[in-house]
């Protein structure tokens, strides 16, 4: 009896055991005895993007509050006793029930057009409510989104930033009205790097398109280059083939093609040399699961695909590629846009068949047929909603004039497309872009000759420097879309905050009325503020109230820009700096300056031109014409400081004019000094603070930020340090130290001849970012604050090593003056040669730096463009080799040499993070573990959102560092997941991907099509 007794007793306590361990697993003690204290209410037949708005706020509040929500279909009726967040479209019944009795919001609700959204707070038969609902579906998404923003969630291109505190679930008091103040709104990814999407598989495609809408952005457009003379193929890229209708069947396939390419490390274009990432250095080649490595439709196609069927199934590949991308954009209400440049250019063996067909390339009826293909392929091959035309790049076009037979011949190419477009029936809208608005003469001329239905466009200037184009306000009656830069390519290898920037690119084109703002861009992550400020810019009018206040420098259409030359010295003075910097293409300056007398003194320098009678201007001062033809380079040559000054200036209405007539060439001017009896202005025209002249008017091109830094720093960072990491940020936009520039190709490395002590003070923000870390506190916002830091600490290894490269050239440039044998000698083994050591150590150390940043495929293309194209293409780290050897009589020491192995810390990095799959969607994930050994354990753990045990499968193994796992749909069985992975290194520490897990994970997603 004792012994049953026993028994029982013993199997009620494995019982209880167990039943408490499964109610206290995280999720399932709430979902099983607490009743939830909240719904979210959606329609009962909602559409993609109104389900999708339900499960976002759910799995968003569920992220932020731990509390996951059921999700209630409704027709109508509403749930009771408890707090209601009702989702949905204005028109749909569970809407009206809210709104009703309540005419200003019912009012409201219904003036709601497609785009705008309404987040209302309100009361429901003694529940308190929010209304989540847009004038359409898509507006609807935009409104959860922004709902959410409300718990300090905060959105970008490479992803979602979730606070590492959790905090209480609660009903915010909302009341806010979403007006889009341009139409469409969005990105312009651009190929030709490996930075960019040319590194995109369609998962990175699909990862990005999901942040579109968090960020209210509606457009996604892609530019393709055509092929190239004299190298054939050079620049052709597959986004848009160029052929005959009859070469492409019915599902949009291409059986005649040409060879294309984007980005792989074996096809070296753009100043990147053709290289194994096996022979990658400093570790860096552990990033890469092959030698040839590029997107997955470029497998087997490196570095050109040769036969032509491979250059026919590249296309179809690709084709593939924008056909779930483009189609997973639709659901999510993005736009899509391809195009090519303008006249068209006609590849080679598309020439040689139409003259084997006895047709003339250069007939307009032959362009048209072209145009008929091109069109009649897009339609079957991927859907787009336009397809733009980009003037050309070629500098006649952006500054000087434009033969009439060219101009001719760009608007006969117009007529043949719409021609095309009308015989083709095509589905899609044409539009215009490129580098200018139009021909110099005339930017607006498009506006009177193309269809009022095309969209004009165009990029701004100057890689960016220049403003939105003025021309836009000569255009009327039709869609206009103003492109800023999100960065600029020449400096690609180094981080650039422009927020203010972006903020003023907007107002300039509110001002202009256009109707469009897209960014262009590469990366994604360290262009965050960037992205994040253009996509609010373009809903919240207030950081731009006051832009009038900051009027353009320049009412030239080409606007003004700032040119720096840091590492030039300069004759003529000892104030080196204020002439390295410069401002250019402005008519004028307009100082505020107190009624009076004063004394001017103008000074310039010319750092680009390189003979006399390129770059001739006037100068007028208060209406008097000062300087005429001022010539700089003619007075005193290149890089050398001019200065004017002109006595009994007088000033009588509070301004003072100065204005800039361009002769021939461009106008610039570096530093302007205004002196009085009581009043005295100094400007440093092009850069910044210089002893005691002002950092330019940049205004002109930058609207305050400190707004944004301080609530982007809150809520990436944490509270502890945001005020102080804000005001960093908010001094060095727009004035960000430059390393990198345009080399034969994108951000390479300058030498800098000016000594690292003087270069070093440029980058002193980098320490005072340093010395907050202390204060970061949870894994989430440290990992977030490493990235930045390392991304400026990346930056200045970058400036040291510059000046190591200018102190090495300087020296190897005296040795090799053979009069000086012995001394060539000796100043070869007691100082180049410990530069040439302190070189490869200063670039590896730039390396560690960059390889703690790694997070994404764009920081996977720096790393190429630094091996290929400063290290591979310009040799900056050998060049001088040779003649070290020579001099020294001997083979450079191993030290000299850069190291294969990774010696940095261990490192967890998944690059491609998706938050949205399908119902038949597999989840694919990559990741690199980055150490000196490879794991003990390696493994996915995920388990459906909120609820459960986690399952865990293990990570196999691909190549050198990388890793993979594939969690099926089946397992998914369409349920919203979370997931983290985790690694225990060969020494025993473990590492977290996300970082904050699994406190916080990765969640996706499931949305029904």
């Amino acid at each position: 009896m004792n012994r049953t007794v026993g028994l029982i007793y013993l199997t009620a306590s494995l019982i209880i055991v167990v039943l408490t361990c499964f109610l206290f697993q995280p999720g399932i003690l709430f979902a099983q005895t607490d009743e939830p204290k909240y719904a979210i209410v959606s329609p009962q037949d909602a559409s993609y993007p109104e389900a999708l708005a339900a499960k976002e706020l759910r799995r968003y509040l569920y992220l932020r509050t731990g509390e996951l929500l059921p999700v209630v279909r409704s027709n109508g009726k509403l749930p009771s006793k408890v707090g209601l967040i009702v989702v949905g479209r204005k028109d749909r019944r569970i809407i009206k029930t809210l709104a009703a009795g309540n005419t200003p919001l019912k009012s409201s609700v219904a003036s709601l057009e497609p785009q705008q959204y309404w987040l209302k707070t309100v009361s429901y038969k003694k529940q308190r409510a929010v209304i989540v609902t847009g004038g359409d579906s898509v507006g609807t998404l935009y409104a959860a989104y922004r709902f959410i923003e409300h718990f300090g969630i905060r959105f970008y291109l490479h992803g979602d930033t979730i606070p590492d505190e959790k905090i209480a679930i609660g009903l915010p008091e909302l009341g806010e009205l979403g007006k889009p103040l341009f139409k469409l709104r969005g990105v312009l990814p651009f190929h030709d790097f490996p930075e960019g999407p040319d590194w995109w598989d369609i998962d990175d495609y699909k990862a990005i398109l999901a942040q579109l809408p968090k960020l209210r952005m509606n457009f996604i457009g892609l530019h393709t280059y055509p092929e190239s003379a004299p190298k054939k193929s050079r620049n052709a890229e597959p986004a848009v083939w160029v052929g005959l209708a009859e070469h492409i069947d019915e599902n949009g396939q291409v059986n005649f093609s040409y060879p294309s390419r984007h980005f792989t490390t074996f096809n070296g274009t753009w100043g990147y040399r053709a290289m194994k990432t096996g022979d990658y250095s400093f570790g860096a080649a552990q990033l890469f699961d092959r030698d040839d490595y590029g997107a997955d439709y470029m497998k087997d196609m490196t570095p050109w695909p040769k036969t032509p069927q491979r250059c026919s199934d590249l296309f179809n590949r690709f084709g593939a590629v924008l056909r779930e991308a483009f189609t997973f954009a639709h659901q999510l209400g993005i736009k899509t846009c391809v195009g090519t440049e303008t006249p068209l250019k006609i590849p080679q063996l598309v020439k040689e068949y139409l003259h084997a067909e006895g047709k003339d390339p250069t007939d307009p009826a032959v362009v048209q047929q072209l145009y008929e293909g091109i069109f009649r392929r897009i339609m079957q091959a991927y859907p787009v909603d336009y397809y733009w035309l980009w003037t050309p790049e070629e500098g006649s076009w952006q500054r000087y004039g434009v033969r009439d037979d060219r101009l001719e011949t760009t608007l006969a190419d117009f007529r043949a497309a719409i021609a095309a477009a009308k015989k083709v029936k095509a589905p899609f809208t044409l539009a215009t872009c490129g580098w200018v608005l139009g021909p110099p003469r005339d930017r607006s001329m498009f506006d009177n000759v193309l269809p009022k239905d095309m969209p004009i466009s165009c990029i701004n200037n100057d890689v960016g420097e220049a403003p939105v184009e003025p021309g836009f306000s000569k255009i009327n009656e039709r869609p206009r879309w103003a492109i800023p830069w999100l960065e600029d390519d020449p400096a690609l290898t180094s981080p650039q905050l422009w927020v203010g920037r972006m903020r003023k690119d907007a107002a300039d084109a509110l001002a202009y009325g256009c109707t469009g703002l897209m960014g262009i861009h590469w990366r994604t992550r360290t262009l965050a503020p960037n992205v994040s400020a253009l996509a609010h810019a373009a809903w919240d009018p207030t950081p731009l109230i006051g832009a009038e206040e900051y009027p353009p420098t320049s009412d030239v259409s080409d606007g003004t820009v700032r040119k720096r030359y840091y590492d030039y010295p300069i004759a003529n003075t000892d104030e080196d700096p204020l002439y390295q910097t410069i401002r250019r293409d402005l008519s004028y300056y307009r100082l505020s300056v107190p009624n009076g007398v004063y004394t001017l003194t103008l000074s310039f320098c010319d750092s680009t031109t390189k003979n006399v009678n390129q770059c001739v201007f006037d100068v007028v001062v208060q209406g008097k014409k000062v300087l005429e033809k001022l010539d700089i380079f003619a007075a005193v040559g290149r890089n050398a400081a001019l200065d004017y000054t002109f006595e009994d200036i007088k000033v009588t209405n509070g301004r003072l004019n100065i204005e800039f007539v361009p002769r021939k060439g461009r106008t610039c001017i570096s530093a302007i000094a205004v002196h009085g009896e009581s009043f005295t202005k100094k400007t440093n025209c092009g850069g910044p603070a210089y002893l005691d002249y002002a950092r330019g008017p940049l205004d002109s091109r930058y609207l305050p930020t400190f707004d944004f830094y301080r609530d982007w720093a809150l809520h990436e960072f944490g509270p502890n340090a945001s005020l102080q990491i804000a005001q960093i940020f908010e001094r060095m936009d727009g004035y960000l130290p430059r390393p990198s520039k345009w080399r034969e190709g994108p951000g390479a490395i300058r030498a800098d001849l000016r000594p690292w002590e003087s270069v070093s003070k440029e980058y002193g923000f980098v320490d005072d970012l340093a010395k907050l870390r202390l204060l970061i506190k949870a894994a989430g916002n440290l990992e977030r604050f490493d990235y930045w830091l390392n991304t400026f600490r990346f930056m200045k290894a970058m400036a040291r090593m510059a000046c190591t490269l200018g102190e090495l050239e300087l020296v190897v440039n005296y040795i090799t003056d053979s009069r000086h044998s012995e001394l060539n000698r000796k100043m070869a083994q007691n100082i180049a040669l410990p530069l040439r050591q302190q070189l490869v150590q200063h670039w590896g150390q730039m390396l560690e730096n960059l390889l703690a940043t790694v997070s994404n495929p764009a920081e996977l293309g720096t790393i190429a463009n630094l091996e290929q194209h400063s290290m591979g293409q310009l040799k900056l780290l050998t060049r001088h080799d040779e003649v070290l050897e020579k001099v020294l009589g001997q083979p450079l020491p191993e030290d000299t040499k850069p190291w294969k192995d990774y010696r940095g810390p261990d490192r967890l990095i998944v690059p491609t993070v998706r938050t949205t799959l399908m119902a038949d969607e597999d989840l694919k994930l990559k990741a690199f573990f980055l150490a000196a050994n490879q794991p003990k354990d390696m493994a996915l753990y995920w388990r459906p959102m909120g609820n459960g045990q986690y399952d865990k499968i293990a990570l196999t193994h691909v190549a050198r560092s990388v890793y993979s796992v594939t969690l099926p749909a089946e397992k998914i069985k369409s349920r919203d997941i979370e997931y983290h992975i985790k690694v225990i290194s060969a020494g025993g520490k473990m590492l977290c991907f996300p970082a904050a897990a699994p406190h916080i994970n990765q969640t996706v997603v499931v949305a029904a099509d």
